[in-house]
């Protein structure tokens, strides 16, 4: 069975997730060393795969279901005016 392909909006929020949220775990644990680095490195690769699989696929979408038309034309509740007898003018 063939592994599909990733939409370019799960490419999107994927590497966004992993850009914006290894940025935001670096300044905020402040970590200097390699083995912290590696490890919010992971984190947000993890983080990442996570968002990417959980984006929506366009593909997917159930189909509509389609209604019978109605049988018989509707008709309106409100009768139509009465037509007015046409006016001729005087010539003037």
């Amino acid at each position: 069975m063939a592994m599909p392909r990733p939409t370019a909006a799960q490419l999107a929020y994927g590497s966004c997730t992993v850009i914006f949220s290894t940025l935001a775990m670096l300044l905020l644990s402040q970590t200097s060393s390699g083995a912290g680095i590696a490890v919010i490195c992971v984190a947000a690769l993890a983080l990442g795969l996570l968002v990417a699989m959980t984006v929506p696929l366009s593909g997917k979408r159930p189909a509509a279901v389609e209604q019978p038309a109605p049988q018989e034309p509707l008709r309106a509740s409100v009768p139509a005016p009465a037509p007015e007898p046409v006016r001729e003018r005087a010539a003037s």
